[in-house]
């Protein structure tokens, strides 16, 4: 997770496919979300934004993927917060 002019940029991995939407903790220094949105047409994208978006409490257009648009390896840009914001929310919402 590092800090950038605009906000904050940090690594995602996507289970796209899943059951539910759900953060489920990390792996190799990135957060793991598992999304019941296929990865067909965008629409894991579309859910990833949506999730994140509700889940830091940030408008959809606050929030960015800047790299790995088709690859489940992604980096999210969200603006108008810091890392150490993001990490205290991260903190609440992951798994023990």
């Amino acid at each position: 997770m590092t800090d950038s002019p605009a906000g904050v940029v940090f690594a995602v991995r996507v289970i796209p496919r899943a059951r539910k939407t759900e953060v489920a903790g990390t792996r190799d220094g990135a957060l793991v979300v598992r999304l019941s949105a296929p990865p067909v047409d965008g629409a894991a994208n579309v859910a990833l934004i949506a999730y994140l978006s509700s889940l830091l409490d940030r408008p959809k257009r606050d929030v960015a993927i800047v790299a790995g648009q088709t690859s489940r390896e992604k980096r999210i840009a969200v603006s108008g917060v810091t890392a150490a914001q993001l990490t205290v929310t991260l903190s609440d919402i992951l798994p023990a």
